[in-house]
């Protein structure tokens, strides 16, 4: 039988394609849910909490915020949702008080809520406004 360089060359393509199309497909429903809203509940739940940090960009900005003793992540629009809705960058600042409402996740051991609206001194930013 003779070895031909051309056969290993695309038995190798092969392999990798599909060694990447595998990986591809058990790594990505995480990803995929996180973007969604699968793991939020229906209806609307408010918090008010204390920023303790807030990173705005892509793929959403995430608000550390300090509840009665407890961490939540809030997630808040991409940057193109904020700015629409008129929240900007620096409006989030590390010790103000802020009203966000939304969908808190099912399992309400994880401390997380998707904002539909921001509450800043009595200023709604509504960043879904076709959520209402």
């Amino acid at each position: 039988m003779t070895f031909h360089r051309r056969q290993f060359t695309a038995g190798l393509v092969t392999g990798l394609l599909a060694a990447f199309v595998l990986a591809t497909a058990f790594t990505s429903g995480p990803a995929a849910a996180h973007h969604g809203w699968r793991w939020a509940e229906d209806g609307n739940f408010e918090i008010t909490g204390i920023v303790m940090d807030a990173k705005m960009g892509n793929p959403h900005g995430i608000v550390t915020l300090k509840v009665e003793g407890h961490i939540w992540l809030i997630e808040v629009g991409q940057p193109w949702r904020n700015e629409r809705a008129g929240l900007t960058d620096g409006m989030l600042k590390r010790g103000m008080e802020v009203t966000f409402s939304g969908a808190r996740a099912k399992d309400h051991r994880e401390k997380r809520l998707k904002a539909e609206r921001v509450i800043i001194n009595g200023t709604v930013y509504n960043l879904y406004p076709d959520r209402d």
